[in-house]
């Protein structure tokens, strides 16, 4: 019986560097991996975190709508971030006009929901109001709102939000509209009521 001996792998260049380069090759592949893993990961959360917060404020301005009548924003792009305010004067909060100021019951919120530090946006266009995420945010799809997506008053949204559109991640809409406000109608009656009611 022979004597313990260690099995050493040959000497010379090919046999010296082989183990090395494979474990340094290994540990790059699991490396990509696992950064493939996580950018898909996050990928499907913001998906599912911008889904949430949509339905979540579809809910808010319904019931703003329900009880104080939205009338219309001043802007075609409308930051959201009055849905924490308590009180408020005239019948103005952010840049959204209500009929009925007095009916406010916020805080509708104790604060305002954000994806990537952004918070989301009411979008006027000639096809109606829309939320959005904010500008400066990176969609799932890679797309970044602001610079890859320009929303203005011109655009349609609607066309954006079907599969395989910009604001659409897998089949899931990033956008979502928001039947609420007054129609023209509706304004320019209020309006001669109170000129009618001044004289």
């Amino acid at each position: 019986m022979k004597k313990g001996t260690i099995c050493t792998p040959k000497k010379g260049l090919l046999y010296g560097y082989i183990t090395p380069v494979l474990t340094v090759a290994l540990l790059i592949v699991l490396i990509g991996i696992s950064i493939y893993t996580l950018m898909q990961k996050s990928n499907s959360s913001t998906a599912v975190i911008i889904d949430r917060d949509l339905q979540m404020l579809v809910d808010v301005f319904h019931r703003i709508d329900q009880d104080c009548k939205i009338l219309h924003f001043d802007y075609p792009l409308t930051r959201i971030d009055f849905l924490n305010v308590k009180s408020f004067v005239g019948n103005e909060v952010g840049s959204m006009h209500l009929a009925y100021p007095d009916r406010w019951k916020g805080p509708y919120m104790q604060a305002n929901p954000m994806v990537q530090g952004q918070e989301y946006m009411v979008v006027v266009t000639h096809k109606g109001c829309f939320i959005t995420p904010g500008t400066e945010v990176q969609l799932p799809n890679g797309k970044v709102v602001g610079v890859d997506i320009t929303l203005n008053e011109e655009v349609d949204i609607e066309a954006m939000m079907k599969p395989n559109g910009v604001l659409n991640a897998g089949g899931k809409p990033l956008a979502v509209k928001l039947n609420v406000g007054a129609s023209v109608f509706d304004q320019l009656l209020r309006e001669h009521a109170l000129t009618f009611g001044e004289e």
